[in-house]
């Protein structure tokens, strides 16, 4: 669900509706500190946020592999809290067991494939853990895919396609439960998932476009306007992680870094990666302006951190272009009920 989009306001809400609320840890500890009005780390943001989401039924949170910096923080104060599952993609997260006991909290890591749960699970196993379940992301989610660019649009990946052998795979290990991701829109596709063997779905899009969300109401309104040609796999320029990312065309940022308008900056550096000293200082955004955009500002001015300093980058899901109002949680989970 991104950066400041799905805070503890959304995540309850759909708690309270007999769903499981996520929390983004994206840039987490920027956002509630500016809230709350008090310095926090990503430990203490992580707790605070996860906290207050399960104030509304089962609560979890989403933290990314790809936060290096601040995964394992994200981790402990997660588990600390009470989370009620991590969910983790945008990479392999292939220690998290190891960082701390997780209690009650269900670790379910993110996989694009069934070679990628394999490895997740092989490594599990030596740690003495196995998911408590997975999500199975296709190519038609929003933000980061787990794809080569020139994988994306292929017959064999799209969701339908990869479930099978996934299912096949946590079925070896122990019948993993299976929870499916990216594309899934209606009430229809929810029910033709579980006919499939899918014990469930989780959905960014829809709740994104919610009066409960906490993206800008610009962000919002994008998405409302948004044509089917208007979403796009942004690839050089592209986020710093490295993996292909879905935007609205529009969004300010991404048009800046096509016409390469933007000077190459770093100075949030929630994406850095270790040098050759193991210090947190490479990030191909503030080296090169051609083959990346500052995902890190982009996402927060999105989720209305320094709209007034920073351009907003949009990420959707490919079914965002159906989305034409604005609508309550309730009303949403009525409607993906078959109500």
């Amino acid at each position: 669900m991104g950066v400041g989009v799905s805070l503890f306001p959304l995540a309850s809400a759909v708690a309270r509706e007999g769903g499981a609320g996520l929390v983004s840890s994206a840039c987490l500890d920027r956002l509630v500190s500016k809230r709350t009005g008090k310095k926090l780390n990503s430990y203490e943001a992580a707790y605070e946020e996860v906290s207050r989401a399960k104030e509304g039924g089962y609560a979890g949170i989403n933290i990314m592999w790809a936060l290096f910096r601040d995964y394992n923080d994200s981790v402990k104060g997660a588990i600390d809290a009470g989370a009620d599952a991590i969910v983790s993609g945008a990479g392999l997260p292939l220690n998290l067991p190891a960082i701390q006991p997780p209690k009650d909290t269900a670790l379910i890591p993110i996989v694009s494939s069934a070679r990628a749960l394999d490895i997740i699970c092989k490594k599990w196993e030596k740690l003495g853990y196995r998911p408590d379940a997975v999500v199975l992301e296709g190519p038609l989610a929003g933000g980061h895919l787990g794809f080569r660019i020139d994988d994306v649009e292929l017959e064999c990946n799209k969701l339908e396609n990869l479930f099978p052998p996934v299912k096949d795979m946590a079925l070896k290990y122990g019948d993993i439960p299976v929870i499916v991701a990216g594309g899934i829109y209606t009430y229809e596709d929810i029910v033709r998932y579980q006919q499939m063997g899918a014990a469930g779905v989780q959905m960014g899009t829809r709740f994104l476009a919610t009066e409960e969300s906490s993206a800008s109401e610009a962000f919002k309104q994008a998405v409302v306007a948004a044509k089917d040609e208007d979403i796009v796999v942004a690839h050089r320029p592209g986020s710093p992680c490295g993996l292909p990312f879905r935007v609205i065309k529009q969004s300010p940022m991404y048009v800046s870094a096509l016409k390469r308008l933007r000077q190459p900056k770093c100075d949030k550096g929630y994406v850095l990666q270790r040098d050759a000293e193991g210090k947190y200082t490479i990030c191909g955004a503030k080296e090169s302006n051609e083959n990346f955009f500052c995902i890190c500002n982009g996402l927060l001015s999105s989720g209305g951190y320094n709209t007034d300093k920073e351009e907003a980058l949009y990420t959707v899901g490919t079914n965002a272009s159906h989305v034409d109002r604005i609508l309550s949680v309730k009303e949403l989970m009525r409607e993906l009920s078959g109500k």
